[in-house]
């Protein structure tokens, strides 16, 4: 299942008024502490934040576990259906593209990890809630939008536009509780997803972010021979 865990901003968003009434999609969570709620097999909690860039509204969400986050600009208010199949289409891409760019597609079998994945995220919840952890980050993710909007002009203007931005914040190094040292989004999200969805035990998701990190160093020393050579 997957859960959104709301923001008052986010609540406000997801919510409209009808004849003077409003009528939300977003419930009481059962407990007001995410860590609190009853172990659930295949429970995806998500934090979701809304803030207005440029007069349009943008949602941020982020990953509760893995700190993996996605922006959707211009999102349409009270859309929850939409949103729903954004941010489902989003993730899996994104992941797609990523483990295309890292040589990991071998580890993936496509139609066992999608029926998995539909399986266990078929059905999706939406609560008040939220999480100090997650929101610093998610803070600092808007910082660097709005910046980055600014200096754009504009909001990006397509879903791959978007999704750029996702990687260059999901490849910024983060830390948190319960991580000894400084962690990757993209590579805890990768390795969630092998897991739970993927089917592999520890050993191949292991083997396969070995092999995702010897490509990330193919790339570094690739642009820092790039760079040299442009000087």
């Amino acid at each position: 299942m997957l859960i959104f865990n709301c923001t008052e901003a986010a609540s406000n968003f997801f919510s409209r008024v009808h004849k003077g009434k409003k009528i939300t999609p977003v419930e009481k969570p059962p407990s007001p502490v995410i860590e609190d709620d009853e172990a659930v097999e295949f429970t995806e909690q998500w934090l979701v934040h809304a803030i207005t860039v440029q007069r349009k509204h943008v949602l941020f969400v982020i990953h509760v576990q893995t700190r993996y986050c996605m922006i959707f600009a211009d999102a349409k208010k009270a859309d929850i259906e939409g949103f729903v199949q954004r941010f489902t289409e989003r993730w899996i891409n994104g992941l797609i593209r990523h483990a295309g760019q890292h040589d990991i597609l071998r580890w993936i079998d496509d139609e066992p990890m999608m029926d998995r994945f539909q399986e266990s995220c078929r059905e999706y919840v939406f609560y008040k809630r939220g999480h100090r952890g997650a929101q610093k980050h998610l803070n600092d993710i808007a910082w660097v939008f709005e910046d980055c909007a600014a200096e754009w002009g504009t909001l990006p203007s397509d879903e791959f536009s978007a999704a750029r931005f996702d990687g260059d914040m999901n490849d910024t190094p983060r830390s948190s509780k319960g991580h000894k040292d400084y962690y990757y989004p993209d590579e805890e999200m990768i390795a969630h997803w092998l897991r739970r969805y993927g089917g592999l035990d520890e050993p191949a998701v292991e083997a396969a972010c070995e092999r995702r990190m010897e490509v990330k160093r193919e790339i570094w020393a690739l642009e820092t021979q790039l760079n040299a050579e442009a000087q």
